[in-house]
């Protein structure tokens, strides 16, 4: 088994670094919209669905890497706030698809580009934590941030 280097841990630490801020930043907003971040991803998966994929919950738990009575806790509480509804397929009555309501539409679209603007802006920081990684740590990452610093 190989060993990894100092600078492997180093380039690890660096990229996990860079993911968290970026996580930190979705929760605040997330949370300033009144959603969970499970909430919002939920909302994000249905709208970000690949072409030829049903949203059913099934597939939504899987996207999310969650259980499926966890994902009905999340379109239970996002139904119930008006941001999902649930609908018959046509089909095949059996089968329930999710949608976004338009107030789904709304607050997800305006999350979602406070999310884009701000993957933007720490994309330099993240694809260097990552280059880090690809290279076997053998790069020096930059320090947090060096690189929006730098922009300013």
């Amino acid at each position: 088994m190989k060993k990894l280097t100092w600078s492997d841990y180093q380039a690890l630490a660096e990229f996990r670094h860079q993911i968290r801020r970026f996580l930190h930043f979705s929760e605040q907003v997330v949370k300033q919209a009144g959603l969970e971040r499970g909430q919002y991803q939920l909302m994000l998966a249905i709208k970000g669905m690949p072409a030829g994929v049903r949203p059913r919950i099934r597939e939504l738990a899987n996207r999310m890497q969650i259980r499926h009575h966890s994902a009905v806790e999340l379109v239970n509480r996002l139904e119930a706030g008006g941001f999902v509804h649930r609908a018959r397929a046509r089909e095949d009555r059996r089968e329930v698809l999710l949608a976004l309501t338009p107030r789904g539409e709304k607050v997800l679209g305006e999350l979602a580009l406070h999310h884009r603007d701000e993957l933007r802006n720490a994309a330099p920081d993240l694809v260097s934590a990552l280059r880090g990684i690809m290279r076997g740590g053998n790069q020096n990452p930059r320090s947090s941030g060096e690189s929006r610093k730098a922009k300013a």
